[in-house]
C-alpha cells in the first residue's frame, strides 16, 4: 500500500468517526460492483429494504446490522 492508498483511507476516517456503529466490516466485490457493510458479526437479517438509490439497508429485529450498495463504483459523493 503506497502513501497515496493511506491519504485515501485517511480521507474516510472522519465519516467513519461519525457513524452510529463502533464496528465495521467491509468487502467489496469488483466483478459485481457490490460494497458489503456489516455493523453486526455475526448478523443475521430477517428483513431488508431497497432504496430508489440501489441501497439494500439490512435489519435484524428493526435494528440496522449492514448495508449493501449496488453500483457501488458509480456512486458519487453527493450521491449518498
Amino acid at each position: 500500500m503506497g502513501e497515496t492508498d493511506v491519504k485515501k483511507f485517511m480521507e474516510l476516517v472522519p465519516g467513519i468517526l461519525g457513524l452510529m456503529h463502533t464496528r465495521l466490516w467491509t468487502y467489496y466485490d469488483k466483478e459485481a460492483d457490490v460494497l458489503y457493510m456489516d455493523f453486526k458479526k455475526p448478523g443475521f437479517a430477517d428483513d431488508t429494504e431497497l432504496t430508489d438509490d440501489n441501497i439494500i439497508i439490512r435489519y435484524e429485529k428493526d435494528e440496522v446490522i449492514g448495508i449493501t450498495i449496488l453500483n457501488a463504483s458509480k456512486k458519487k459523493r453527493d450521491d449518498l
